[in-house]
C-alpha cells in the first residue's frame, strides 16, 4: 500500500512540475510576443521609437503616441503608464510633448503624464513606481471640491544620468540638473542643480 502512495505521488509531483514548466514557457513566450519594440510597435504609433528600445508586456496606460519621442535603447518596465494629454483623442498640435533620451529605463508600475511637456535626460534610471507629471490639481477656491478645480500643468526637465528612486515622485514645474539622486519616496518640484542628492 506505501508503494502505491508514493507512486500516485510521485505522478503528481511530475504532471505538477510539467504543468509548472508549460505555464512558464506560456508565459514567457507571451511577454516577448506582447513587448513593443521599433520592429514590432503593435498598435502603437509613436513619433519616434529608438533601436533597441523595448516596452515590456504588459503594459500600461498609453495614448497620445503621437506626442512622444523614446530614445535608443531604452527599457520600459511593466505596467508603465506614457500619455502625452490628460485624455485620449486630443490634438496636441505638432510639438512633441513627452521625450525620453536614449537609455532611459522607467521601472515596472512607473507612471509618466505630459500634460506640458515633460524631457527625461539619456540615461536617467527610475526605479518602480516613479511618478513624473506636468499636470496638479489646483486648490484656488477652498470652497469648490479639488476634483472640480481647473488643474495647473508647467513643463518638466530631468536632466540626463538621474536616478530617481522607488516611490518618488517628480512634481509639475521641476528641473533637475545633470546626475542628481532622488532618495526612493521624495516628492521634488522647484529647481534641482547638478550632482545634488534630494530626500524627504
Amino acid at each position: 500500500m506505501p508503494r502505491n502512495r508514493n507512486t500516485f505521488s510521485s505522478l503528481a509531483a511530475w504532471r505538477r512540475r510539467m504543468l509548472n514548466r508549460a505555464v512558464q514557457g506560456g508565459w514567457r513566450w507571451v511577454q516577448e510576443t506582447g513587448s513593443v519594440t521599433a520592429e514590432h510597435p503593435g498598435k502603437l504609433r509613436f513619433r519616434r521609437l529608438g533601436a533597441g528600445t523595448r516596452l515590456a508586456f504588459p503594459q500600461g496606460t498609453v495614448f497620445g503616441e503621437r506626442w512622444i519621442e523614446i530614445g535608443e535603447c531604452c527599457i520600459v518596465a511593466e505596467q508603465v503608464t506614457l500619455t502625452a494629454g490628460m485624455l485620449p483623442g486630443l490634438d496636441l498640435g505638432t510639438e512633441t510633448v513627452l521625450t525620453l533620451g536614449d537609455g532611459v529605463v522607467l521601472g515596472r508600475g512607473s507612471h509618466v503624464i505630459a500634460d506640458a511637456r515633460v524631457t527625461i535626460g539619456s540615461d536617467t534610471y527610475c526605479g518602480p513606481y516613479v511618478y513624473i507629471t506636468s499636470t496638479n490639481h489646483s486648490y484656488d477656491d477652498p470652497d469648490e471640491p479639488v476634483g472640480r478645480q481647473w488643474p495647473r500643468s508647467e513643463p518638466v526637465v530631468i536632466g540626463p544620468g538621474c536616478w530617481l528612486g522607488t516611490g518618488s515622485v517628480i512634481l509639475p514645474g521641476a528641473r533637475l540638473g545633470r546626475n542628481v539622486v532622488v532618495a526612493a519616496g521624495a516628492v521634488v518640484r522647484g529647481e534641482v542643480p547638478d550632482h545634488s542628492v534630494v530626500a524627504g
